[in-house]
């Protein structure tokens, strides 16, 4: 295959990537790992993150006009998981993009500063949309493309490249930012009493609950390879009609969940039984369903386990999706079931469940996990916390962010004999802020046909900031811009006029300068 522009990750950035080349009258290859297109926006996460409204533009904005016209409304941010994949799906077919589902990246060959050709093997997924088995390769594809564009949420095209990336959390000295590197404040999501970590309560040498990590969690202000938890966001239902029972998958222990029944017993015992509810954040989406994220202590983020995902091989990945499967599945009978939880919080828990017209070839769990972060590029230009808090300028501007600088724990470790979760972070930032097109162009030495919209270069706290849906769709559609001015004036991506870039992302809708008042929801 020969096709002008080739993507590489079926999220949401990848498919309106895949558009904006496509109207433009470009060829183009969309590649997906999975069987599923749209990524988070399509695989639970129906209550958007989106920060402020009016920083959202372009074809990002089209889309929630497009679930908006599902639902009979002029926009729609909170939406079930099916439609946004319906959304998807027929823009493709509207705009005829050519896409390659189950089709992960083999190789990649480079020949002069710029990808060659990758090959790609045909390895379909299993019944949870999880990464299939090295064991189970099939066919091989190779494409030849003028640009390539890495979608993904791993920057596996970008790796494979030989570009420069990095993983975890920089020093706060790196880039002078306060909110990096290990924390020694993380007064959310935290335990408010004293809970013992150890299997037997006071005795250190009997070794640690599970769910905890050894070691004190190092130095504050320190770099570490550690990333944020992931998880899955659940849409689930508590309408008896169209609701599946939630049920452990093999290998259920309660014991796994002995940290939580802990924590639910100190805070009776500090007289605190009043506070206790689900540890569930559950929003309510149409129809009856929910986006149910992390809350808490002990919740949904299974902390501690994403760290070896974003380097890891495919099977090594495919162990990380299933134990998070598992944990998630586990937590959910726990709650429902072990005689440890307050029973009106057993009833709660039990009255719900999946449903039946959500990820119906996934049993009802979500096919994408919730990858918050992985790799990062590392380009001639970095966003770091001070283009958050308008520190810093920005010229070259191809759209903008406005959520918080939003980490999640990376750890929960044993300090001063008690548990602590440390890494979360929920700072604003000063306004609606431009995101440079050089934080997704590799540096010039290193790759001259890819862009980066997604794995993007900026350090980990102001990633936390950028890594919200609507921004990578508004992403998608600059690469993608950017793409097709390169190819039409035979230039690096390094080289693409910017001004002209701008021009046409003006004339596409596209917001890249802050907005005078803004729309925000806490969150």
């Amino acid at each position: 295959m020969s096709p002008d522009l080739c993507i590489y990750g079926g999220t949401s950035a990848g498919v309106v990537a895949a558009v904006t080349a496509a109207k433009a009258g470009r060829s183009v290859l969309l590649v997906e790992p999975g069987r599923h297109l749209g990524g988070m926006t399509s695989g639970g996460l129906g209550f958007t993150d989106f920060g402020k409204k009016p920083a959202v533009g372009g074809l990002s904005r089209e889309f929630y006009r497009r679930v908006g016209k599902h639902y009979h409304a002029d926009e729609a941010w909170l939406f079930e998981p099916h439609v946004a994949e319906q959304v998807f799906k027929q823009w493709l077919v509207e705009a005829n993009v050519k896409v390659l589902l189950e089709h992960r990246l083999a190789e990649v060959e480079k020949e002069s500063g710029r990808i060659k050709r990758i090959l790609l093997a045909h390895v379909p997924s299993d019944e949870f949309n999880a990464p299939g088995p090295s064991t189970h390769l099939r066919e091989h594809v190779t494409v030849e493309a003028a640009i390539y564009i890495d979608a993904g949420y791993e920057g596996d095209l970008m790796a494979g490249a030989k570009v420069s990336y990095t993983v975890g959390r920089e020093s706060i000295s790196k880039y002078g930012e306060l909110l990096n590197g290990i924390r020694d404040h993380t007064p959310k999501h935290q335990f408010p009493v004293a809970v013992d970590p150890y299997l037997k309560a006071g005795d250190p040498s009997s070794g640690l609950l599970p769910l905890i990590q050894p070691g004190d969690g190092g130095a504050p202000g320190d770099r570490d390879h550690r990333v944020q938890a992931y998880n899955f966001r659940l849409c689930l239902t508590r309408r008896r009609s169209s609701r599946i029972p939630i049920a452990p998958v093999g290998g259920y222990e309660p014991s796994t969940f002995e940290l939580l029944a802990r924590y639910l017993d100190a805070l009776v015992a500090a007289g605190k039984s009043g506070s206790i509810a689900l540890p569930l954040k559950i929003d309510a989406v149409p129809n009856e369903k929910t986006d149910i994220n992390n809350n808490g202590a002990v919740s949904t983020d299974f902390i501690g386990e994403s760290w070896r995902y974003p380097d890891g091989d495919y099977d090594l990945r495919r162990k990380i999706w299933h134990a998070h499967l598992r944990y998630t599945q586990g937590l959910l009978h726990f709650l429902a079931t072990d005689p440890r939880i307050p029973r009106n919080l057993r009833q709660e828990m039990a009255a719900w469940g999946l449903c039946k017209d959500e990820f119906a070839d996934t049993g009802g769990w979500p096919h994408q996990l919730y990858v918050r972060e992985a790799r990062r590029m590392v380009s001639s230009y970095v966003i770091t916390q001070a283009v958050c808090e308008h520190k810093r300028t920005v010229d070259d501007s191809i759209g903008l962010a406005s959520y918080n600088m939003d980490s999640h724990n990376c750890q929960r470790v044993v300090q001063h004999g008690v548990v602590r979760n440390e890494g979360d972070v929920q700072a604003p930032p000063a306004g609606p802020y431009p995101i440079s097109y050089m934080a997704i162009a590799p540096k010039a030495d290193e790759c001259e046909n890819l862009l980066v919209p997604v794995c993007l270069s900026a350090s980990h706290i102001a990633y936390g900031s950028v890594r919200m849906e609507p921004v990578f769709m508004q992403l998608g559609q600059s690469a993608a811009t950017a793409a097709c001015l390169a190819l039409e004036r035979k230039t690096s991506v390094q080289d693409v006029n910017v001004q002209s870039l701008q021009h046409r992302l003006l004339d596409a809708g596209q917001v890249l300068a802050a907005p005078k008042s803004a729309e925000s929801r806490p969150r």
